[in-house]
């Protein structure tokens, strides 16, 4: 019988990423497919096996994500070049990334009661698991034999004290509403934790980091003990760090001075989802967009600046981290191994990390300025952009983080042992 494959998918609103890997301890690449611009048309699919890599635009029109993995399945499954993967019988497993995963503490196994757990959840963060979950209905109906595990963005902050997660808000509301702090980015965080450990040589629950997933989503990590103790999104991804679109945080009573409509459905609502005109302006019509015009963030984080308002941007990103950098240094109590820079943004900005860490001077902080321009190697996981000069202080790395890869390999580790894939 030939060898099974794992399937990753994480699907956002205007993008679904898939990539399949062989099913083994240290999962392997074998091939990568995207939809992106779902909401922008014309839709680009990108594709890659091997040396072998293919962009072009789509001319069918992609009205959905669920359109989009079909599409990107068939396109899979129709390449002759691509025998390993002919058809649904050779998966051993899909996995899923969702954002929001409620009081789950660890990937599950999709049966009737966690989908229809999932489905309860969807109102909790109807702008964020809405794609996944449609994906997830597919895969039932149309891949019936294939398990599908679901992996939460959430899980990796259920360590978060209970000081740390309750808003000081009449509690027999909040936990009848399920209204607590639970953060994101938890499959990246994961993947950090694990690889920066490896790295600095050190046992992953001995291991204190602050971590950063900076892109157009962006958010921090406070990481004592291999153990996430503080994260700067909340209830939903909307708290902490402007991102792209995003406002990060504000005064609550801000929309609704901003708006008298901030509580009625968004003209974006549908039958199936439902978005309050305030989730609408915070999530969507907001961040450095709203004041570039970009939301390409290397437009804006440039030497000298197009605008006043590229400047401005720049400066309340950096800012807003520098507060959170900081707290979450007297956090840990100052007992920090490293710094991390992760996520589209925090990968590729030099200017990024280095204003960053020049302003972290006095906690001991400090970048080698020729290692921070070269960036992250291309063919390692973590990068170590530490000053050679600057003594003991923690370490600056930057981390390639792969959600994908870290849900492979947790899907493996779980479920590698099994006698049936």
């Amino acid at each position: 019988m030939a060898p099974k494959s794992i399937l990753a998918v994480n699907a956002g609103s205007s993008s679904v990423k898939i990539t399949f890997y062989t099913y083994e301890k240290t999962p392997q690449v074998i091939a990568n497919a995207q939809i992106s611009g779902i909401t922008a048309p014309p839709p680009t699919l990108k594709y890659s096996r091997g040396s072998n890599k293919h962009t072009e635009e789509l001319k069918e029109s992609i009205g959905t994500p669920q359109d989009a993995f079909k599409l990107l399945l068939q396109r899979c499954f129709s390449d002759h070049e691509l025998s390993e993967v002919a058809g649904s019988d050779d998966l051993a497993y899909i996995c899923h990334r969702v954002v929001h995963g409620g009081e789950f503490t660890s990937a599950v196994q999709i049966d009737d009661d966690t989908y229809h757990h999932l489905e309860e959840l969807e109102d909790l963060a109807p702008l964020h698991n809405f794609s996944a979950l449609e994906i997830i209905r597919t895969c039932r109906n149309e891949l019936p034999s294939v398990n599908s595990i679901t992996f939460f963005d959430s899980a990796f902050h259920q360590t978060l004290p209970d000081y740390v997660k309750t808003y000081p808000i009449n509690q027999d509301v909040a936990k009848a509403n399920k209204l607590r702090k639970y953060g994101f980015h938890g499959i990246s965080y994961s993947y950090i934790l694990r690889s920066v450990a490896e790295f600095l040589q050190k046992p992953a629950e001995q291991t204190n980091v602050i971590a950063m997933h900076i892109g157009s989503g962006a958010s921090m990590c406070a990481i004592k003990d291999g153990k996430s103790v503080d994260t700067t999104m909340g209830l939903t991804p909307l708290a902490g760090l402007p991102g792209a679109t995003r406002s990060g945080d504000i005064d609550p009573s801000l929309v609704f001075h901003y708006t008298n409509e901030a509580g009625k459905l968004s003209p974006s609502s549908t039958k199936e989802m439902h978005i309050s005109t305030a989730e609408e302006i915070l999530n969507k019509k907001s961040g450095w967009k709203i004041l570039t015009g970009t939301t390409d963030f290397a437009q804006i984080a440039v030497e000298t600046p197009p605008s006043p308002q590229h400047k401005l941007a720049f400066d309340i990103v950096t800012d807003r981290m520098l507060g959170y950098l900081g707290n979450y240094f007297v956090k840990l109590g100052g007992k920090i191994d490293a710094v991390v820079f992760a996520g589209g943004i925090g990968e590729q900005s030099a200017l990024l990390r280095k204003t960053l860490i020049e302003k972290c001077a006095c906690i001991g902080l400090a970048i080698d300025p020729s290692a921070n321009e070269k960036g992250p190697a291309d063919d390692q996981p973590v990068t170590d952009i530490s000053s050679k000069t600057s003594g003991h202080g923690p370490r600056i790395l930057i981390c390639q983080t792969d959600e994908q890869y870290e849900m492979a390999y947790s899907c493996f580790s779980k479920y590698g042992t099994d006698s049936r894939p």
